[in-house]
This record gives structure tokens, sequence and C-alpha cells, in this order.
């Protein structure tokens, strides 16, 4: 009895876990999201850098990327 509980719940463990992985695809109508400019890997990386490092700048959080400071943007 006990071994048929343990396979019955490993089998559904199994089902679950596989399932989820079933609709991974993108749908055509979030396609138009996905395009928008803002979702795009960033094509320069330095640029990137120094967009980061400004925005947190600006937001006082940190002084950007991996520097220590304040909002003043003077790391």
């Amino acid at each position: 009895m006990r071994r048929s509980v343990i396979g019955s719940t490993m089998l559904c463990v199994t089902v679950i876990l596989v399932s989820a992985c079933s609709t991974m695809g993108v749908e055509a109508w979030e396609r138009d999201i996905l395009a928008k400019a803002e979702m795009q890997l960033p094509s320069d990386p330095l640029e990137a850098a120094i967009d980061d490092h400004i925005y947190f700048s600006k937001e006082a959080s940190s002084g950007g990327r991996g520097f220590g400071g304040g909002g003043c943007g003077c790391n």
C-alpha cells in the first residue's frame, strides 16, 4: 500500500513538472509587445552600462553598476 502511494505521488509530481513547460511559446498577440525597442537586448554594452549608471545615480539608490556612492553621480 505504501509503495503504491509513493508511486502515485511520484507520477503526479512528474506529470505536473512535465506539463509546466508545455506552454512556453509566444502567442501572436504577444509578439507586438516583445517587438518594442525597450524589450530588445542592448546592442552596445558600454552604452547600456552608462545608461544604468545615470539611472541609478538619479534614483539615489546606488552609484550605478558595481559602484558605491549616492545620488550625486560623483562616485
